[in-house]
C-alpha cells in the first residue's frame, strides 16, 4: 500500500472513533470512506456496535450491505448524527471544498 493511500486508511478508520451506538450516520463515498465502512462493518460485527447508516451512493450502499451495516433511506429518518464523507480540497485555513 502506498503512502497516500495509508493515510486515506488512517483517515477513514480514524472517523470511526465519531461514530457510538445509537446513531444513525451518513455513509459518504470515495476512496478513504470506503475504509470508514469497512471499520464499522467491524466494530459492528466484533464489537456489538449498533447503528443505522444512511449511504450517498450506490457504490457506498453496497459496501455497507457487503460488511453488514444496516441501511436506511435518508427520507426514513428526521436527522443524521453525523456524516463522513472525504474532503475534495482544503486549504491552508481548512476551508472545505465539497464537489
Amino acid at each position: 500500500m502506498d503512502r497516500v493511500e495509508l493515510l486515506k486508511q488512517q483517515a477513514g478508520i480514524e472517523a470511526c472513533n465519531f461514530v457510538s451506538s445509537g446513531m444513525k450516520v451518513g455513509l459518504g463515498t470515495g476512496s478513504t470512506v470506503k475504509y470508514t465502512v469497512v471499520e464499522l462493518g467491524r466494530r459492528i460485527a466484533e464489537e456489538g456496535l449498533q447503528i443505522v447508516g444512511v449511504p450517498t451512493s450506490l457504490a457506498t450502499e453496497q459496501l455497507a450491505n457487503k460488511v453488514g451495516i444496516p441501511l436506511i433511506r435518508l427520507s426514513e429518518c428526521s436527522h443524521l448524527d453525523i456524516v463522513i464523507d472525504g474532503a475534495d480540497e482544503f486549504d491552508s485555513e481548512f476551508n472545505l471544498i465539497k464537489g
